[in-house]
This record gives C-alpha cells, structure tokens and sequence, in this order.
C-alpha cells in the first residue's frame, strides 16, 4: 500500500510540473483603467416642480355685519361682474335700526327748529333792549346744542343705511369664484370669508418651493411652464415674487411666475415649472469616479509624467443622475480615473488610452 501511495504522488507531482512547464512564467504589468480629462464647462442644473394657476389678484368676500344667510346668488365657477348681488343676510335689525335713526333725526330737527325761533325772538328783543343778556346767551347756547344734536341723528342715519347696504354681499370686481364658504340658513359673522373671488386679468403661476432651491446659487428669471394635462400647452413665465418669508407648516417658500397676457390656462390648473440655475462654469465627473478618503469624496489623480496615481480629496458641488461635480479639489487638465478604480493603491502605475507607464 505505501508503494501505491508513493507512486500516485510523484505521478501527480509529475503532471502538476509538465503543466507548469507548459504555461510558462505569467506575465505582470501596470494595471488598465480608462480616464477622463478635467475640463471645466458651463453646466445648467435645475428640477421642475409643480404648482397651480391662479389670478393675481384675489380678494376675500364678506359681509361687514353679522346675521343669517337668508340668500346665496352665486356658486363656485360662477363669473360675476363688478357690483353684482352674490349673497344677502337678514336684514330686519338694520331696518330697524334704520326707522330708529330716522326718528331720532326727525326729532333732533324738531327741537332744532324750536330752537332756532326761540333763538330768533331773544335776538330781536336783545336789539331793542326789551330782554337781557344772560337771556340772549342762553337761547343761542340751547340753538347750538340742538344744532349738534340734528348732526348727530344725521351721521346715526348714515350709519344705520350703510349697516341695512352691508347686508348685501357684492362682487367689488370682475372674475370668478373660487371658493364658497357658506350656505343658507347659516349665520354668518362680521368679516367671515363668504367667497373667494379671483379678479379678470393677469394670472400667475404658483409654486411652493423647497428653501435650499434658492441656497447659494442665482436661479434664472425665465422659467418654462407647461399643463400637466397637456404638456404640449405651454408658456414662458418669469419671476415675479418670492416670499420673504418660510411657510411654518410645509417649509417651503412661496414663488409666483408672471404667465404671459395670452396665455389660456384655466384657473386651479395644476402645472409644471422648470426652473433653472444660472449656469456656472464647474467640473463635471462621471460618478464611477468618485471614491473615498477617509471617509471623504476623493477621486484617483494620474501623473502624466509617470502614470504614477494618488488619491485627492474633493469637495462636491452637487450630484446628478450619471455625474457629480467639483467644487475644490480638482484642477482643469488633471487626468483623472473614471473607471477601474477598485484595489488601486496610491503611486501604483496604470496604463490608459493615450498614456502609458514610464
């Protein structure tokens, strides 16, 4: 048995070495990788970002006094002229009140022109010395008084007639309801919102836009707009107004795009805005570029006088889909690794397609 074994062993060492003998000595050099030159060039980055048509002018519609909604003229979708009745509350305390005020006046003229004669028959008899001062100073104080009072009752008249004009809702332009709030039979309080009425005219395209949007970089005037129902139906649009301020509950900023005269779309209309950064001369990098340094982005640099390679940290500007680009780090003219980046080692010697090892 230990003859057997010996022969099968050096049988098999004997194989193993015609194979070797037979391959020959494996050949080694430096390892291939593809390149990518540094350039910089002017990039447009951007995104499109949803929002809606509306007027730009829209104004809230309420009665100025309280009462039940004994009427409602108009519903949403409704287009009403400027003065046109849209609502009208019960209006029997403003009558009321009116027949007071009417009263009031009628009686404050009374005692007016009382006052006036008697007023009238003390400065006569003052004139021929029949009655005395103090006499002819008090009728003339009672005139002015009465006098004050009938101005009163006049601006309560008023008053009481603008209250009973309150009690009908009007439409203080031209357009088209938005928005309903309201029904009959429900009582409605002083500057309670009844309708939204967006005014005939120029209209915008509004967005809520995320903040960082608008971080760092300078976003063009010019912005595309089109219907997400026909995308083919679109229209040129630009920057009217940015808010100032950030919406609390969604964190966005509100943008409103000036729509060209002609445009026709609709009212509530949902669209698409693309927006686009001003273009900014950068380096851009296909993403299989990018690796790591100690935690950082960083990217292989080939020396073109040695084809040696070294590892840069970077600082990115921004990622794309397909690419990145460099903020620092990164020079126009420097070669730089785009594919075969795995097991590289600092000063290792590649090969790439226009260079080759020293």
């Amino acid at each position: 048995m230990k003859r057997i074994l010996a022969a099968t062993v050096l049988s098999s060492l004997a194989v193993l070495s015609s194979c070797s003998e037979q391959q020959g000595p494996q050949e080694t050099g430096p390892r291939r990788v593809t390149v990518a030159t540094a350039t910089e060039q002017p990039l447009t980055q951007g995104g499109t970002i949803t929002g809606e048509i509306r007027a730009r002018v829209q104004s809230d519609l309420s009665f100025r006094v309280s009462g039940k909604i004994i009427e409602r003229l108009a519903d949403v979708g409704a287009s009403v002229k400027a003065g046109q009745l849209l609502a009208r509350i019960d209006a029997e305390e403003q009558r009321a009140d009116l027949e007071v005020a009417v009263a009031n006046l009628e009686a404050a003229e009374a005692q007016q022109t009382q006052a006036q004669l008697a007023f009238d028959r003390q400065q006569n008899l003052f004139r021929t010395q029949v009655t005395t001062r103090a006499a002819f100073d008090q009728a003339q104080e009672v005139l002015l008084t009465a006098q004050g009072s009938a101005k009163s009752a006049q601006a309560q008249l008023e008053t009481a007639k603008d209250a009973l004009s309150f009690t009908d809702l009007r439409a203080d332009a031209d357009g088209v309801i938005t928005a309903r709030n309201a029904e009959v039979g429900q009582v409605a309080q002083a500057a309670q919102v009844i309708f939204t009425l967006a005014h005939d005219g120029p209209r915008d395209a509004v967005f809520d836009v995320v903040e960082t949007l608008f971080l760092g970089r300078e976003i063009e005037p010019s912005v595309t707009v089109k219907l997400l129902s026909d995308p083919s139906r679109q229209a040129d649009a630009r920057v009217r107004e940015v808010s100032p301020t950030i919406d609390p509950s969604t964190g966005t900023v509100k943008v409103k795009l000036s729509l060209n005269s002609n445009t026709s779309m609709p009212l509530g209309a949902p669209v698409a805005g693309s927006f686009q950064y001003k273009p900014l001369s950068m380096i851009q990098l296909p993403w299989s570029a990018m690796t790591s340094k100690g935690g950082m982005p960083a990217v292989w640099v080939v020396d073109p006088g040695s084809s040696k390679i070294s590892l840069r940290a970077i600082e990115v500007e921004g990622y794309e889909t397909n690419s990145f680009t460099i903020k620092t780090g990164v020079a126009a003219g420097d070669i730089i690794v785009s594919e075969g980046t795995k097991f590289l080692r600092p000063d290792e010697v590649v090969s790439y397609e226009g260079g080759a090892a020293k």
